[in-house]
């Protein structure tokens, strides 16, 4: 009864009666609303399945860059390790000038990294302030420049960026660390990076590397550093000669495995952030395909019991 029903609808959709003629002008109106809610939702999906591959891909290429880089960084641990046991790491030295290299990255993308070094370097110029103190900044990265540049863009002495443009080498870094000391004036330098721990987590650090004139001062005042008196001066080199040739070449070094240590923690932190993003992306692309098909088993339900509503009042 129902088939016979729908054909004889079908028919008179077709007759040149005006009052079929305008049910017939107006049903397009209604199916396309309904299709414009369908469509969208088909976008969004096809929109969160181009982002999940994305964030597929920079997980696989973190992936790989993170392996290539964690040796090294490991490796480059015991170049600063024989200058602490020698001239220690004593960051509650008390200095007038003090100059806080902050280690970030030039891309985003990787969690809180570059927030992170950008707070303990806050941190530590509130703590090393006061009336006859001074403070400057030295950024590398483009990520800790755009943060710091917003409250102390007068602290600012100098700033390097696209480091890791290409693979990073000690030669690089020395190049670097010797313009530092070459150009900024200091007492004691302060180094914030994050060192890598695992893949989803990086520990805050931050190293010191004191001026050879403080560093005399505090041995012959028999502090901390009171036992590198001990040591024999070999050669027509002074005392302090050396120490500025240790000095020099100790911010080298800690500097080296600082950055390796910083890009390391990069690669993993956004090797975590986009297997997250994929995983979110995985859930949103499920929650938009139920929407898409209870939306269309809408439309399909609507569109019949329009026919036989329709059908039905004809009969009758």
């Amino acid at each position: 009864m129902a088939m016979v029903a729908l054909r004889r609808f079908a028919t008179l959709l077709i007759s040149p009666n005006p009052t079929i003629a305008l049910r017939s002008s107006e049903e397009p109106v209604s199916s396309g609303v309904r299709c414009i809610s369908t469509q969208v939702v088909r976008n969004r999906m096809k929109s969160v399945k181009n982002i999940q591959k994305i964030t597929k891909a920079m997980k696989m290429v973190a992936a790989s860059k993170l392996r290539a880089i964690q040796t090294r960084a490991e490796n480059s641990r015991g170049l600063w390790q024989p200058f602490t046991a020698l001239l220690g790491d004593t960051p509650s030295v008390d200095v007038k000038k003090n100059v806080i290299v902050t280690i970030s990255a030039d891309k985003g993308l990787c969690g809180g990294i570059n927030s992170t070094s950008v707070k303990i370097s806050r941190a530590v110029h509130k703590f090393n302030s006061g009336p006859d103190k001074e403070n400057k900044y030295v950024i590398l990265g483009e990520k800790g420049k755009a943060q710091l540049v917003r409250d102390s863009k007068k602290g600012i002495e100098l700033v390097v960026t696209e480091l890791q443009k290409n693979p990073l080498n000690y030669t690089q870094v020395s190049v670097i660390a010797d313009d530092i000391l070459k150009n900024v004036e200091f007492d004691a330098l302060r180094i914030v990076f994050n060192k890598f721990q695992s893949v989803v987590s990086f520990l805050p650090t931050v190293s010191t590397v004191l001026s050879p004139e403080v560093v005399e001062r505090e041995a012959e005042s028999g502090g901390k550093l009171g036992d590198l008196d001990l040591y024999e001066v070999e050669g027509a080199e002074t005392k302090s000669e050396v120490l500025q040739n240790l000095t020099e070449f100790q911010f080298s070094c800690v500097m080296f495995n600082a950055v390796l240590e910083n890009a390391t923690s990069e690669q993993g932190a956004r090797m975590s952030a986009m297997d997250s993003s994929s995983r979110n992306a995985g859930d949103m692309l499920d929650r938009l395909t139920l929407t898409y098909n209870r939306t269309r088993q809408a439309s399909i339900t609507t569109e019949l019991i329009e026919i036989i509503s329709g059908a039905s009042a004809l009969e009758g």
